[in-house]
């Protein structure tokens, strides 16, 4: 059987692991939360591993990691003391990782695969909720520093024989990430790019989205919903390797005072 492909929002931080009693998240994130911890369950079959690309990963060269079992990379600033002490023990994922290594460079993306590096917190923290039993393997492969959308649509076109193989391809970023901006200046504006954004991502002509897609800056707010765009990159990896089968929104929430969203291709 085929999986989709998941663009999701790994949202702000620890956010969903705030209380160091392992109470639930501020209200805010629920939601988010709700949608993450449904996400295997909302599979056709449960995958047997995950492949995840991260807003928080970049190198000059894409990269994967093939490390058997990754350590976790606390990259969040100013969080409460017992955030940097959680676990996601799940097991690296080595031969997804080479796998998806020769299907890059059989498309023609220089590539390279490290082992040291460990797993950001836009691997850990949206696959605590959605694994929280840790027992599916997972490789993560970095983004490239050039964040040029084109290219990173056509990494995703390489990688989708993996979904024919029993493996997840995810994108974890954020829908909407100005850090600069939150409250009700951010309402407005991220709403109305929110809906120029999910317009264009599940337009059902394959060709004309990723065209459409690929000119994200075109839309209404573009550079203020991200005036660097590595939270939105990880969706061009989704994108492409979805397909051309239907695109859907399937998350929609709102944080901080931004309309947020995660997408279903495939």
């Amino acid at each position: 059987m085929t999986l989709p492909t998941l663009f999701i929002p790994h949202g702000g931080g620890p956010c969903f692991f705030m209380d160091p009693d392992g109470g639930p998240p501020d209200p805010m994130w629920q939601p988010m939360e709700h949608y993450l911890a449904g996400l295997i369950e909302s599979l056709p079959e449960r995958p047997r591993a995950i492949l995840l690309v991260s807003g928080h990963w970049e190198e000059n060269e894409i990269t994967v990691h093939t490390g058997a079992r990754p350590e976790l990379l606390f990259d969040y600033y100013g969080f409460p003391e017992h955030t940097y002490h959680l676990r996601w023990d799940a097991p690296g994922a080595p031969e997804v990782a080479r796998r998806a290594a020769s299907l890059l460079r059989g498309a023609g993306f220089a590539t390279r695969e490290e082992n040291a590096r460990g797993w950001d917190h836009g691997v850990f923290i949206p696959m605590k909720v959605a694994v929280p039993e840790a027992n599916i393997a997972l490789a993560q492969i970095s983004l490239r520093a050039d964040l040029d959308p084109a290219d990173h649509i056509a990494i995703g076109r390489a990688l989708a024989p993996l979904r024919d193989e029993g493996v997840l391809i995810v994108g974890s970023g954020m829908s909407f990430h100005n850090l600069r901006v939150r409250g009700s200046a951010a309402v407005a504006p991220s709403t109305e790019w929110d809906s120029a954004l999910t317009d264009v991502v599940t337009d059902p002509d394959p060709v004309r989205r990723a065209e459409r897609v690929a000119a994200w800056r075109e839309l209404p707010h573009a550079q203020f919903a991200h005036p660097r765009e590595e939270h939105l990159l990880p969706l061009m990896v989704a994108l492409g390797a979805g397909g051309d089968g239907a695109a859907t929104r399937d998350h929609a929430s709102n944080v901080l005072g931004w309309a947020v969203s995660g997408y279903r291709f495939g």
